[in-house]
């Protein structure tokens, strides 16, 4: 069966329920499933828990479901350069789950390998480890951080072969091949579809077993913040 869809819309089809939790690739603007966000925000979708470093920024990335009010909840790291996921959290309107990144990018990768949960010494003695178990591991302590088992994963690779065989470029690589593997179904956009064998095993970042349907688009590829000089000090 073939894994390649016509449109984000028809790749999500049956998937999508109020409620649901969602984990959701890149970092920043950088390497966003743009086309997937879109078509979740046109599902109209509610009540939604997205795991994703951040909410993008105002209007653009997963900032075009805080616009619309479908998410419920976020379990991020970073809440700056989105002045609407601040005003929503402050208000109450929004609940936020802060992980360290390297937490939330370890919960979804212990969740694609099977792993329910883990100890990390990370935010021992802080709000982050408020409620959570604490065991002592030759006199340190560690915090107990739960799997991260996503409903559905939405992430965005450079190329990928017709199995879902997947490259991420350079730093779009961040937290894409972690929340593709925690979802009980990954959707993934890419710049390009290679026939099978195109590829260099050696330079796979992710296996296409973890993918279950694939898409084909252009992408805006927005920067989040340009900062340039004159062309004479260049």
């Amino acid at each position: 069966m073939s894994k390649i869809y016509g449109s984000a819309e028809e790749a999500l089809d049956g998937l999508l329920f109020d409620g649901m939790l969602i984990a959701a690739g890149g970092f920043g603007l950088c390497g966003i499933p743009e086309m997937l966000i879109d078509a979740l925000v046109e599902s109209k979708v509610k009540d939604i828990t997205v795991a994703s470093n951040n909410c993008g920024v105002d209007g653009f990335g997963l900032g075009k479901l805080l616009d619309t009010k479908q998410i419920k909840k976020m379990m991020s790291s970073y809440v700056g350069e989105n002045a609407e996921f601040m005003r929503q959290y402050l208000s109450g309107e929004l609940e936020l789950e802060f992980n360290p990144q390297g937490t939330l990018a370890e919960r979804m990768r212990a969740a694609g390998h099977g792993i329910p949960g883990f100890y990390t010494k990370t935010g021992y003695g802080t709000q982050i480890a408020e409620g959570k178990e604490v065991k002592v591991f030759n006199g340190e302590h560690y915090i107990l951080e739960e799997g991260i088992f996503a409903d559905v994963s939405i992430v965005k690779a450079w190329k990928a072969d017709e199995t879902g065989n997947a490259i991420f470029r350079k730093t779009a690589r961040n937290f894409n091949p972690p929340a593709a593997m925690c979802g009980k179904v990954c959707v993934m956009e890419v710049e390009e579809i290679v026939p099978v064998g195109s590829l260099d095993p050696d330079c796979i970042h992710l296996p296409g077993i973890y993918v279950h349907r694939l898409i084909q688009g252009e992408h805006e590829k927005r920067i989040e913040k340009v900062t340039t000089r004159e062309k004479k000090e260049a």
